[in-house]
């Protein structure tokens, strides 16, 4: 079954990261950082209701990333990994994931914080976090079991750009 599927940006996000180099690698190493996303207009009415939450989910388009690779080695690592067993960019469908804390909504502009996205990247979708349906407990996180520790020390390069 080989099916096209087409996204559109619903916005873009902004932050402080003009390259990806140097730039946090996953949301709990960018505390207090600072970003905002525009919304596209004729979205705007989605966000109703949104403000009632303390943290969203961002799903966007690794837009710098060119192509893919199965194999990668992943920023805390220096072993070859599947990259469905990472959180690397360079993969078959470029989507990346961020928890993030919103701090303020006015019309069609977010105000959010912990944000390890480059600025200028494409929003492709929303989704409130809620804790009771997000938080998992996990027996066993592979190969970050014994380098989660160094998530906060180790800042992106450019091996997947």
């Amino acid at each position: 079954m080989d099916v096209q599927i087409i996204f559109r940006p619903i916005g873009i996000i902004h932050s402080p990261f003009k390259e990806a180099k140097k730039m946090p690698i996953q949301p709990a190493a960018a505390n207090g950082v600072e970003g905002t996303i525009d919304i596209k207009p004729e979205f705007e009415n989605g966000l109703k209701d949104l403000d009632g939450f303390s943290h969203i989910i961002l799903l966007y388009h690794f837009h710098l990333s060119k192509g893919f690779s199965l194999e990668v080695i992943p920023f805390l690592d220096d072993k070859l990994r599947g990259v469905f067993a990472t959180r690397a960019p360079r993969r078959p469908n470029a989507i990346g994931l961020s928890i993030v804390r919103l701090v303020d909504i006015e019309k069609n502009r977010l105000y959010i914080q912990n944000i390890d996205v480059v600025d200028g990247t494409p929003l492709i979708d929303i989704k409130p976090y809620v804790p009771e349906f997000d938080n998992q407990k996990a027996e066993r996180i592979g190969w970050l079991s014994d380098k989660i520790d160094k998530m906060r020390e180790i800042k992106a390069d450019e091996r997947f750009i």
